[in-house]
């Protein structure tokens, strides 16, 4: 009886003690798994401030791996310089280059790698970053040299110098466009024959209508003027400057002494003319209207009579230079002549 007992208490325990060995077997299965599926590595845990580090990820697998972003540590004093990613057969290598420009000791969290959205986690790393000594025996202390400036060289100032042509391009292209001699509007009227200019003016005053605007004065103002100027450019005579009864007695004389052969009639027409002008101009009359287009008449009258009869003159001055020239080119070959047989 008492073996049986004994018996039956062993397997007792035996079941006892099965179920905590299977379970501990279990977790050590896994955890030898989840080791054997991420693991992490450093090449060194000591640096000086600003040297650089490898940290790499070694994970067994290639398909359905997921990589959240780098954990520094707490106070973020460690960061990455460059990382990449490697695949040799079937394993994945992630290389990461650290460093710190802090020293102190710094802890790298466990980095979460999920594999098949299974979660990893690899072990901390602690990270001590020193200083660099410096012996002040043996390297003295020297105080803090000044900025010296770097002399200037031509290439330093070739972009002002390309800058100051173009200005300059720029303002002499400005200056001779706004400065230069531009043709004014007299010397255009001037191109134009006096009788061609004439004839001009008095459809542009007949256009302007100062009749029916009852702008009488400012109509013979600009009549007159259109005759004076005619005769003081065709005629070369002071014409604008004269009073009325100067510049009739100057045409007289003109006429007489240069054969223009001017008719009478035509001078008294310019004479009638003149003198009504001043009238209205300065003592305020009001002629009427046909009378009005009488004066308008004889100042065209004038300027036709006058243009042939000064054409005629040209004429006959340039004929009479003519015949001067040839007398003189024949007296000339009259003497030749003579001296030559003199000489015989």
């Amino acid at each position: 009886m008492n073996w049986k007992k004994k018996i039956s208490r062993l397997n007792l325990n035996s079941r006892t003690l099965l179920g905590p060995v299977f379970f501990a077997v279990i977790f050590f299965l896994s955890s030898t798994e989840a080791f054997s599926q991420v693991t992490s590595r450093v090449d060194t845990t000591q640096i000086r401030i600003g040297e650089q580090f490898h940290y790499e990820i070694e994970v067994e697998e290639i398909q359905g791996v997921r990589l959240p972003k780098f954990e520094s540590d707490s106070l973020n004093r460690v960061g990455v310089v460059t990382s990449k990613i490697d695949s040799l057969k079937n394993r994945l290598i992630i290389k990461y280059t650290l460093t710190s420009f802090d020293s102190g000791q710094y802890v790298l969290p466990g980095q979460e790698v999920f594999v098949r959205d299974k979660r990893y986690l690899t072990d901390p790393v602690i990270v001590d970053v020193g200083t660099v000594p410096v012996d002040t025996i043996k390297q003295p202390m020297h105080h803090i040299k000044t900025i010296k400036s770097e002399p200037y060289l031509f290439s330093d100032y070739l972009n002002y110098f390309w800058g100051l042509i173009v200005a300059l391009l720029i303002i002499g292209a400005i200056l001779y466009f706004v400065l230069r001699d531009k043709p004014k509007h007299e010397e255009f009227v001037e191109k134009i024959p006096p009788f061609d200019r004439a004839k001009q003016r008095l459809q542009e005053l007949d256009q302007k209508k100062l009749v029916e605007q009852n702008r009488i004065k400012l109509y013979y103002v600009e009549l007159t003027d259109i005759v004076r100027t005619f005769i003081e450019r065709e005629m070369k005579i002071p014409a604008l400057e004269s009073t009325s009864e100067e510049l009739i007695e100057t045409i007289t004389d003109f006429n007489s002494s240069s054969n223009l052969n001017i008719p009478p009639e035509t001078l008294a027409k310019l004479r009638r003319l003149l003198q009504e002008a001043d009238l209205v101009k300065f003592a305020k009359m009001k002629p009427l209207l046909n009378e009005i287009e009488l004066h308008r008449q004889d100042a065209e009258t004038v300027i036709d009579v006058m243009h042939p009869a000064h054409e005629a003159r040209m004429k006959r001055e340039q004929e009479e230079e003519k015949n001067r020239i040839e007398r003189e080119k024949k007296e000339e070959l009259k003497k030749m002549e003579e001296e030559t047989q003199l000489k015989k």
